[in-house]
């Protein structure tokens, strides 16, 4: 079993109205000054939230919903830090009826 926790927010809030390209790109070059393997992925319409175990976390968010996910707890918790209005959580796999735990949905218009 693979534990992935994760931070959740409206697209328009986290890709638009925050800082978080230079936040990440900042904990990027963080984790390759120290040979360190990439552990977080940003993803929008994030499939896991289809989980029926998540369904309460899902009624939570904004329909157009990114999360950032990753297997560090550690840079969750840091990365909340420096966002607010942001929803914490994890999850681990396998997770009933999700195959890749961080694939997207698409949105029916």
């Amino acid at each position: 079993m693979t534990t992935y926790h994760y931070l959740l927010a409206s697209q328009k809030f986290l890709l638009e109205e925050e800082p978080l390209e230079e936040v990440l790109n900042e904990r990027i070059r963080h984790y390759k000054e120290r040979n360190k393997e990439i552990d977080f992925w940003l993803v929008k319409q994030p499939a896991f939230l289809e989980a029926s175990s998540l369904s309460k976390i899902k009624s939570q968010v904004p329909a157009k919903s990114v999360a950032i996910i990753s297997t560090n707890e550690q840079f969750i918790i840091w990365l909340k830090l420096r966002l607010e209005y942001v929803l914490l959580g994890k999850f681990e796999t396998p997770l009933e009826g999700i195959e890749d735990p961080l694939a997207s949905v698409d949105l029916v218009a």
